[in-house]
């Protein structure tokens, strides 16, 4: 794991419990992480920030600014299932269904750096 996630060295805890979090939604609904590993840090490090400021897991992708409690999703949001149905993904990227993610990753594998 990277070292410079910044939940500081009290908030390494949250940050471990939270992706068991995660992962344990991401397996029970079979969905996987997207797989850039870096994106997946940063996308539970902001989310652990929110939850050792406000005490929930509020979605930074779809957090207000400043963040609104009241109307504020807390992940896994209420339309997560529906966007990854639609598109393959969740909003913020985090879970991704398999199918979608081997589409993705075979995509990628065919582009070619010019030079």
């Amino acid at each position: 794991m990277k070292s410079d996630l910044q939940v500081g060295r009290s908030g390494m805890d949250d940050y471990l419990k939270n992706r068991s979090r995660l992962e344990n939604i991401a397996r029970k609904k079979e969905y996987v992480f997207n797989a850039n590993s870096d994106w997946v840090d940063q996308v539970i490090r902001l989310m652990t920030n929110n939850y050792l400021k406000y005490g929930k897991y509020y979605c930074p992708c779809k957090q207000s600014h400043p963040l609104d409690p009241e109307n504020d999703p807390i992940c896994p949001c209420p339309e997560m299932d529906e966007e990854v149905k639609r598109d393959g993904h969740c909003h913020c990227r985090l879970f991704f269904s398999p199918s979608a993610l081997k589409e993705r990753m075979n995509i990628l594998e065919t582009i070619t750096c010019p030079g």
